[in-house]
C-alpha cells in the first residue's frame, strides 16, 4: 500500500493492490486512513510507553483507556479482573474509577510481578481495593483463586492483557467468561498484532496468532457473547470507527 498526502490539494491517495484513491484530506473516510497508519507507526515507536496514571505506567493508548473507562462507568461492575498487571497503571486507573463511582473492587493476575512493581502498587494509595495474585491466568489453581474472590450476584468485568498469542488469550476467554455478568463484557485487548506484523518490531507470526483470532474462535463456540464496540456516550462528529489498538476487543456477554 502506497499512501501520499498533499496538503496543497487537500486530499490523500491511497494506491492498494493497483487500485487507486482519492480522498479529500479533511474528510472522515480521510481521517481513518491516517489514524491507522499513525497507530501503526507510534506502536512501532513505543508511544503508549510515555504514559502514566496516578504515578504508574500505564502503556494504554488514551483513546482506549477513555473507552473502557465508558463501559466501566455504563457497567458499574462490583469486581473488574484483569489479567496482566506489568507496572500496574491500569489497575490504578481501574481502581480510580471504582473510588469514583463509590463501588467497585480490582482483581490483577500476572504470571510474574516483578518486586519493585509489587512494592510501588501495594504503596499506592489506591491499593486497599486492589488484589494481586501471582501465577499464570490459564493455570485452573490461579482460576480457581480468583472465582473464589468473586461472591455470587456480583456484576464482573474481565480485560485480557497477558500472552497476546491466540492460544493463550483463548484459553483465558474460556476460563473467565463464566464469571462475566450479562450485558456485562470479556474484553481481548491489543488484537491490532493482526495490522503490526510487518513494522520492525512487528512479527510475521501475528497475521494469524493474535487476540482477535482467538475472539472469533470464541464467539464461534459461545453464542452467549458477541463482539461488538460499544456505544459511544457523545459522538457530535461523522466519526463512528474507534482509533483502538483493541480492535474486536469487547466480548459482551448476551445471555
Amino acid at each position: 500500500m502506497r499512501m501520499t498526502i498533499d496538503t496543497e490539494k487537500k486530499e490523500v491517495l491511497v494506491v492498494d493492490n493497483g487500485k487507486e484513491s482519492r480522498l479529500p484530506l479533511y474528510s472522515k473516510e480521510g481521517f481513518e486512513r491516517l489514524s491507522d497508519l499513525w497507530l501503526k507507526v507510534g506502536w512501532n515507536e513505543k508511544h503508549v510507553y510515555t504514559f502514566t496514571w496516578m504515578g504508574r505506567p500505564i502503556i494504554q493508548l488514551p483513546e482506549d483507556a477513555l473507552r473502557i473507562q465508558e463501559v466501566i462507568y455504563t457497567v458499574k461492575p462490583d469486581v473488574i479482573i484483569e489479567t496482566g498487571i506489568a507496572h500496574g497503571g491500569s489497575l490504578v486507573f481501574y481502581a480510580a474509577l471504582c473510588k469514583a463511582m463509590g463501588k467497585g473492587r480490582i482483581i490483577g493476575v500476572d504470571i510474574e510481578i516483578r518486586s519493585h512493581n509489587r512494592k510501588a502498587i501495594e504503596s499506592h494509595e489506591l491499593f486497599p481495593v486492589i488484589t494481586l495474585i501471582e501465577g499464570s491466568s490459564i493455570d485452573e489453581k490461579i482460576v480457581q483463586s480468583v472465582k473464589s474472590l468473586v461472591a455470587p450476584g456480583e456484576r464482573v468485568l474481565v480485560v485480557l492483557d497477558s500472552d497476546h498469542s491466540k492460544k493463550h488469550v483463548l484459553a483465558e476467554l474460556e476460563a473467565y467468561a463464566p464469571l462475566v455478568s450479562k450485558d456485562s463484557y470479556i474484553v481481548a485487548t491489543d488484537g491490532s498484532m493482526q495490522d503490526l506484523f510487518d513494522v520492525p518490531r512487528g512479527s510475521e507470526k501475528w497475521r494469524t496468532d493474535n487476540p482477535v483470532q482467538a475472539a472469533l474462535d470464541f464467539t464461534k463456540r459461545h453464542p452467549d457473547f458477541e463482539a461488538e464496540q460499544p456505544a459511544w456516550l457523545f459522538n457530535e462528529s461523522r466519526l463512528t470507527k474507534n482509533i483502538t489498538h483493541w480492535p474486536m476487543a469487547y466480548l459482551r456477554k448476551i445471555k
